[in-house]
């Protein structure tokens, strides 16, 4: 029977694993995992892989045991819902977690009784994407990091997870007339969900001064060096988070605190913002907004936007097949709208400027060409038909010449 099923010492947790093909799902449902754990007080000072197996080691003996600790979860986080502490979407992503769990474990729960009582997931979020103002005020934090960080995010539309996967090998400079114009960014390596995206200049700029500053420092920096790392204390025989030689990858969470520093230092998130428990812009997520709205006010294809930022794009991801030149070319034609420091969209405006010139110039100069071609054209016109008029009036003197002639022949005679 099901619930006399035996497991290994670590068989239910690497059952959940191996579930899970993606690292980033799979790190996020244990998340999810963890959280429920520890509201029902399960081995709360044990591994994570022991409270998996002794949570299935219980559960299979007894389900109504499990059933009762995922409906008292479910009320618990149902009531924060209604408090407007979480949204629907999140009480249901618990149970995303928990139900796969219970499958793989062959724990026998009927799970239309547990989502009857559910809340309607909300569409879409009430939250909205940061101002260029606000995302300009978040990069003067003084942490040499932030600007890399934000302006990364804002250019590629990258979720905050992507951090924990992000080397110096996955980001590729793109040149254009021996002038780097953006670059491609690898997202999730070696993950399942791997793809690609590209970011602008000034963040590949940014992100490119860090890692020269921490060279100069003396870590040796090479394309399996992590983007992001903890910072280093200088001072001899005080090490915080690794040293200058020996880097310690500052993580996704790590990301999170210090724009979360950001905000707070900078005046930009405040009580007096906090609106049903959400503040008024998100803020990681708020850069992915951000990302998809400027490329959207560009002109940018939707369908392209969605490629670059990770999204299944349905029955097209089988048909449309375009290539990253294409969407290379759509996503340069947006850059400009996602530019966030005011010094460099001057410096954009100014070389916009300059090309917009040295275009309307070459234009004139073809111009004026063309005329110059018309006029040497009607010049060499005039003077062949000079030529045979002079041609002709010769030739009738010479004729009028033998006229007078013979006339005169007639006469004598």
């Amino acid at each position: 029977m099901k619930g006399e099923q035996k497991f290994g010492e670590s068989s239910a947790y690497s059952l959940f694993v191996f579930a899970v093909r993606s690292q980033v799902t799979r790190d996020y449902y244990l998340r999810r995992l963890r959280i429920f754990f520890n509201y029902i007080n399960l081995e709360l000072n044990k591994s994570m892989e022991e409270r998996c197996n002794y949570f299935a080691k219980k559960g299979t003996k007894d389900a109504n045991w499990v059933f009762n600790c995922i409906i008292k979860f479910l009320q618990f986080q149902k009531e924060r819902v209604e408090r407007e502490e979480i949204t629907g979407a999140t009480l249901r992503n618990f149970i995303k977690a928990i139900k796969l769990f219970c499958e793989m474990l062959d724990i026998p729960i009927v799970w239309k009784k547990i989502t009857r009582g559910l809340p309607k997931i909300r569409r879409h979020a009430d939250d909205r994407a940061p101002t260029i103002e606000e995302i300009q005020k978040i990069c003067e934090y003084p942490d040499r990091r932030i600007k890399g960080i934000v302006y990364t995010m804002v250019s590629s539309g990258i979720r905050l997870g992507a951090w924990d996967y992000l080397r110096w090998g996955n980001i590729q400079p793109i040149e254009r007339h021996d002038k780097i114009v953006a670059a491609k960014i690898i997202v999730y390596s070696g993950d399942d969900e791997e793809y690609f995206s590209f970011i602008s200049s000034e963040a590949y700029k940014e992100l490119e001064k860090w890692m020269q500053y921490r060279e100069n420092c003396g870590e040796i920096v090479d394309k399996n060096s992590w983007v992001m790392r903890q910072l280093w204390n200088t001072k001899k025989g005080h090490y915080h988070h690794g040293t200058i030689k020996d880097p310690e990858k500052l993580k996704s969470s790590g990301i999170k605190r210090l724009m979360e520093d950001a905000l707070w230092t900078q005046g930009i998130r405040k009580r007096s913002n906090l609106k049903r428990n959400r503040y008024e812009f998100q803020t990681d997520h708020g850069f992915r907004k951000w990302f998809k709205t400027r490329c959207e006010i560009s002109g940018m294809k939707s369908i392209n936007i969605e490629i670059l930022m990770g999204h299944s794009i349905g029955i097209s991801d089988s048909y449309y097949k375009i290539t990253e030149k294409e969407i290379l070319d759509n996503y340069l034609e947006a850059e400009k709208y996602l530019i966030i420091s005011s010094k460099n969209q001057l410096q954009n405006n100014i070389e916009n400027m300059v090309l917009e010139n040295d275009k309307n110039s070459t234009i004139i100069k073809e111009k004026i060409f063309q005329k110059e071609q018309r006029i040497h054209v009607l010049e060499t016109k005039e003077k062949f038909n000079e030529d045979v008029i002079t041609s002709l009036s010769d030739q009738l003197l010479r004729i009028t010449g033998e006229l007078e002639k013979l006339k005169s022949q007639i006469n004598l005679k």
